[in-house]
């Protein structure tokens, strides 16, 4: 771990209150994995005894309906945890997580885990921290899905994934993440015929543009919009 040691911990929200010397005594009780693409890392309703941590890579984290069709939660990438909340509330898994691409990830132990959070106020506080925000995240998605129109949904998920894998450019905003089609059709709950539509139509009206490496820009325009989209989420609200 000596490596990654310092520099790559404190860019981790959960440790970034600590000290070096706090976070020189975590990097001991990591360990590190590599994964190839593909992979499955753990099924929906597996027991998990582990909190993982990516340090280069990405994964996707997913339930599947009972006609087979996968339904995207959240894709993390370098620098964020997952795996937490089945050691908090000692249920099994509620997702199925598969590797995007060959990833290093770091993992820590149950026992590990409780160490760290018991003996380090500022740990568990960055944790409450962590999951207020990916609860807040649940109720955009909820919110997401009561939109009928495809392009709300599209936008809605677009500007989400600008939060965590945004940056911002003179051109506009890059969601530094390689997306499918098919990928999105499963984040908004469209199908991927759908999408393409949407999304051949914002290419030629200007409002995103498709980079060399598959990443999405977000240009000026499609950005500025957001203040629509912000108008009908607070009318879905005062409806529901």
């Amino acid at each position: 771990m000596e490596k990654y040691n310092i520099e790559f911990l404190r860019s981790i929200e959960l440790f970034s209150s600590l000290t070096n010397e706090e976070i020189d005594n975590i990097s001991s009780r990591i360990h590190l994995k590599e994964f190839k693409k593909n992979e499955i890392l753990f099924y929906e309703e597996d027991t998990n005894e582990f909190m993982y941590i990516i340090i280069f890579g990405r994964v996707k984290v997913f339930q599947t309906t009972e006609d087979g069709k996968e339904i995207i939660l959240a894709i993390h990438g370098e620098g964020e945890f997952f795996g937490e909340m089945s050691l908090i509330d000692e249920q099994t898994v509620p997702a199925t997580v598969s590797i995007m691409e060959n990833s290093l990830i770091a993992i820590i132990s149950k026992k590990d885990f409780y160490g760290l959070i018991f003996s380090q106020r500022k740990v568990l506080e960055n944790l409450l921290r962590v999951l207020c925000l990916r609860l807040r995240d649940s109720w955009k998605k909820i919110q997401m899905l009561n939109f009928k129109n495809a392009s709300h949904r599209i936008k809605m998920i677009f500007l989400m994934l600008s939060e965590a894998h945004g940056k911002k450019t003179a051109k506009g905003v890059t969601l530094n993440i390689k997306l499918t089609h098919q990928d999105i059709a499963d984040m908004t709950g469209l199908t991927r015929e759908s999408v393409t539509r949407v999304i051949d139509k914002w290419q030629r009206d200007g409002e995103i543009t498709i980079l060399s490496n598959r990443f999405i820009r977000l240009n000026p325009d499609f950005v500025q919009n957001e203040v629509k989209l912000t108008q009908l989420e607070e009318r879905l609200l005062r409806k529901g």
